[in-house]
């Protein structure tokens, strides 16, 4: 790696049996320099498929947080991992990104052995869409009309989706894959790949609730499902957002989607979410929000929404979805901490004891619908496995996750 990398940021790989949530144990990982194949660090999964954060070098952090910096030096680390386990085929992912004073987290899906096959998988991740091929969506309107009641769009308000399914191609590509894709996933991803983890919290918050509002825009008109595709949205940033199945998740952008998931940007006497178009700022130009100006105007202490309506007009203002298909059990809106009672506790007690057989560092406890320091200890172990912040209390954010990885291991049996 370069020598002149100062700065410094942490990378974990998670290690899975294919794309389901279930861990693999005991995997070595390789993490190596992609200029001249050296190995930098090797390190073997924990109960829960987690090797523990790696410091690693990073570029400096001035070419990452700036419209001035961003020139012709690439402001973030690439790395090549390689991972192997007995009766799974071996991975090989290439550019993994690494930024400095951050955490990424680089998932490694498994496939199983074939008998008598070569058992290696290349992976190749595109670089940043900051740092790659700038975007050229054409502009389009930022309401738009809807089909008739007897059409595709029944739905009287946004629903959150469980899942959006992602064409990786431009929409008339008929060989590119379609991915079934969580929407906190989706979302996660394409912030991931539109922004970097190092701007200001404000500036990230803006980007993610314009790539919210984004997504939603299509899901809500069908807006691919109308014109006979069989897809919600593609991975073509000539017509929608940057999507690389497999990238890397920072942790910083992780936790503001986390909170901000149901959010969405709207105006007054439309139903639907905003159609957010947004652009780089530096490479191209768009009528809706620049990335790169965004993040100048957090520096200056802006807060998300002021970010919002500088690029959307003073009239647009956030609204929650009122239903988030997929969660089995609804959410009252309660927050459980230590000494709450009840079913809901129950619940999240269940849960967790089910999740606990294929992640055993999360310790089982009595489902007795007492939120004591056993509950509060099982919450927090699941917060540190799933990257969310480990206050050991369970708002909507941790109850959604323990909902969906519950649903997701119990499908495993």
């Amino acid at each position: 790696m370069n020598p002149t990398y100062l700065d410094k940021g942490d990378l974990q790989i998670f290690v899975t049996a294919g794309e389901s949530p279930e861990p693999i144990p005991g995997a070595r990982v390789r993490i190596s320099d992609p200029a001249d194949g050296r190995v930098l660090e090797e390190a073997v999964t924990d109960s829960s498929g987690q090797t523990p954060f790696v410091e690693l070098p990073a570029p400096p952090m001035e070419l990452s947080v700036s419209e001035e910096g961003a020139g012709e030096q690439r402001p973030y680390a690439v790395y090549n991992v390689t991972v192997s386990a007995e009766g799974w085929e071996t991975l090989h992912t290439g550019g993994v990104e690494l930024l400095p004073a951050g955490r990424a987290i680089q998932r490694m899906p498994l496939a199983p052995a074939r008998a008598g096959g070569f058992n290696v998988h290349n992976v190749l991740l595109p670089p940043h869409a900051l740092w790659g091929e700038p975007s050229s969506r054409p502009p389009e309107e930022e309401v738009k009309p809807l089909p008739e009641q007897s059409g595709l769009v029944v739905l009287p308000e946004p629903v959150i989706p469980e899942y959006v399914v992602v064409h990786a191609g431009r929409p008339d590509d008929a060989s590119a894959p379609n991915y079934w894709v969580r929407f906190k996933d989706y979302v996660k991803n394409v912030a991931c790949s539109e922004i970097y983890s190092t701007w200001r919290t404000e500036a990230i918050k803006a980007n993610v609730l314009a790539i919210i509002s984004f997504t939603l825009n299509r899901v809500y008109t069908e807006w691919y499902r109308g014109k006979g595709y069989d897809f919600t949205i593609t991975s073509s940033t000539a017509f929608d957002q940057s999507y690389s199945h497999g990238r890397t998740i920072f942790e910083e952008i992780g936790v503001v989607v986390d909170d901000l998931f149901t959010t969405y940007v709207t105006k007054e006497g439309i139903a639907q979410p905003l159609f957010t178009q947004y652009c780089d700022g530096r490479r191209t130009q768009c009528q809706g929000l620049s990335q790169w100006g965004s993040q100048a105007l957090g520096e200056q202490g802006w807060d998300a929404v002021s970010i919002l309506r500088k690029y959307y007009g003073s009239e647009v203002y956030l609204k929650s979805a009122e239903k988030v298909e997929g969660v089995p059990l609804s959410y009252d809106g309660e927050v459980l901490t230590l000494g709450s009672e009840g079913e809901a506790v129950r619940t999240i007690q269940n849960q967790l004891n089910r999740i606990a057989d294929n992640f055993p560092a999360i310790p089982k406890i009595p489902a007795d619908g007492v939120y004591g320091s056993a509950t509060q200890a099982a919450v927090t172990e699941f917060q540190k496995i799933f990257h969310l912040p480990q206050t050991g209390s369970v708002d909507f954010a941790v109850w959604y996750e323990i909902s969906n990885v519950y649903v997701a291991v119990a499908e495993l049996a």
